[in-house]
């Protein structure tokens, strides 16, 4: 089953969304091979603390953020992962680690690669490590308003 608040928000959004059931995965990588979802087209959800305040930033599964770009691009001084027992608490009603990239959901800014708007479609956790949610680009936006930031990660292959 989705994430409660998030499909909530999407019902009442009225957003059709398409839900795709996988193999429980920990990874971003062995969550997209799971789900038969390319890596550039899965969104990971990254949590990080920029000059104290908690943050997400969104990219493919198939790139590694980079801390000085990202520092550069949001004019931050201190920029660093968080870690999850920092945050955990942040998404309550989340398997750790399976948040999706809604932080308007939970009071957090979005920040997101531009490369992942080069597909139509966006596809994330729902808040489960066995369950994807997969709508086009364009209503991510709408609904998230994330903040869109190039050269902010590297292809890892």
């Amino acid at each position: 089953m989705s994430e409660p608040r998030l499909q909530r928000y999407l019902h009442e959004q009225g957003i059709g969304f398409e839900t795709i059931h996988h193999a429980r995965a920990q990874t971003a990588h062995d969550t997209a091979r799971s789900a038969r979802v390319d890596e550039r087209e899965f969104a990971k959800t990254v949590v990080v603390k920029l000059d104290g305040r908690m943050a997400m930033v969104v990219l493919g599964a198939d790139r590694r953020l980079d801390l000085s770009a990202l520092g550069f691009a949001t004019r931050s001084k201190a920029v660093e992962l968080a870690q999850e027992s920092e945050f955990a608490t942040l998404f309550p009603d989340c398997e750790a680690g399976a948040m999706p990239p809604f932080g308007n959901l939970y009071g957090l800014d979005v920040y997101v690669d531009d490369a992942l708007s080069d597909d139509d479609e966006i596809n994330f956790n729902a808040g489960t490590h066995t369950e994807l949610i997969r709508i086009p680009f364009a209503l991510f936006e709408q609904l998230v308003h994330p903040k869109r930031l190039r050269r902010i990660a590297q292809i890892t292959h």
